[in-house]
């Protein structure tokens, strides 16, 4: 993918801010007056040409449906990093798209960090979903222990750009776990972190994937019983094949749920096996929704067909879509 030249300092919209409301699986009465789900997608850069491709398809067969912002994950490897701005440039000189730019600390200087935010704010983003980030085995720490102290460095950036944002503010957002993270104490301790990331100037929480509908509901209740106030978005990922999902769990510390691997395993071919994975995320995110959830953040494997299918089983609204040519930004 070629880089895309900056736009500027075109402000985005940041992701809105909507509440949460924890309660049960029995749907509710609309709420006439309440704004509407919010959407949001993630991406990752790609590795070769086929992968850009892929990719451009997916971010042509996504944009109709509006999605409040697309996620661009990030990462500490100089090589993929250049990946990342690159396909932020694209969306920002591209698209319509409001991109939502992943940053990590882990193994960053301060001085690091900030330079990274003040180039972001340069292109024009205007959301930044704040992680700490994988530690590797004999990696450098970094100077930032926290997700936390990542947030409060980029709003110390940002109260020295004030007048590039044109009046906006940046929209930060964080990570939440409604299955306790692999390296925390307890899921006691994953709360209080969450309302450390608030406190420290957080907007919003993106969740982790998780396999069961509780598990988001006791996170929602926990975390406004602990004085969490901000919207808390579940992440759901539509899994599609076998091997994925025992990756995915893999990364990030998770069992897989039976019922899904049985699915998958068990199907007679792709078709089935996708049939099946929509569904479990379909059932994941009808849940989430009727449990007040303010939006879905869906994890696309830079894939568009799960994610469309999915949204066209739940109370989220689409735009019918008649494919375009793709641009030519594929890599020599």
């Amino acid at each position: 993918m070629e880089l895309s030249q900056p736009p500027g300092s075109t402000p985005g919209r940041p992701a809105p801010s909507l509440g949460v409301t924890p309660g049960g699986s029995v749907r509710r009465p609309p709420d006439r007056t309440a704004p509407p789900p919010s959407l949001s997608y993630e991406l990752y850069p790609p590795r070769c040409a086929a992968s850009a491709e892929t990719l451009l398809r997916t971010i042509e067969e996504l944009e109709p449906t509006r999605p409040d912002h697309v996620a661009v994950t990030y990462s500490g490897d100089a090589p993929r990093r250049a990946g990342s701005l690159a396909l932020l440039d694209h969306l920002l000189a591209r698209t319509g798209l409001r991109p939502l730019a992943h940053l990590t600390c882990v193994g960053s200087t301060r001085a690091e960090l900030e330079e990274t935010v003040t180039s972001l704010l340069h292109r024009g983003v205007r959301g930044v979903l704040a992680l700490r980030g994988d530690l590797e085995p004999d990696a450098e720490p970094g100077e930032l222990a926290h997700a936390g102290d990542l947030v409060e460095l980029v709003r110390e950036v940002e109260q020295r750009h004030t007048a590039s944002l044109a009046g906006g503010r940046l929209a930060v957002g964080v990570a939440a776990y409604p299955t306790r993270h692999p390296e925390s104490p307890s899921f006691r301790h994953d709360i209080e972190v969450l309302l450390a990331k608030q406190r420290a100037g957080a907007d919003f929480a993106i969740t982790q994937v998780y396999f069961r509908p509780q598990r988001y509901e006791r996170l929602v209740a926990s975390a406004r019983a602990a004085g969490v106030t901000i919207p808390i978005v579940p992440g759901i990922m539509p899994v599609t094949e076998p091997r994925r999902l025992a990756t995915l769990c893999r990364l990030a510390g998770l069992r897989p749920h039976p019922g899904l691997a049985a699915a998958l395993e068990e199907a007679a071919g792709p078709a089935e096996r996708h049939r099946a994975g929509v569904a479990f995320a379909t059932r994941l995110a009808r849940a989430a929704l009727d449990a007040g959830a303010p939006g879905l953040h869906l994890y696309t494997f830079n894939e568009h067909r799960a994610a469309l299918d999915l949204l066209e089983r739940v109370d989220l609204p689409r735009v019918p879509h008649q494919p375009a040519a793709l641009p030519d930004l594929l890599p020599a």
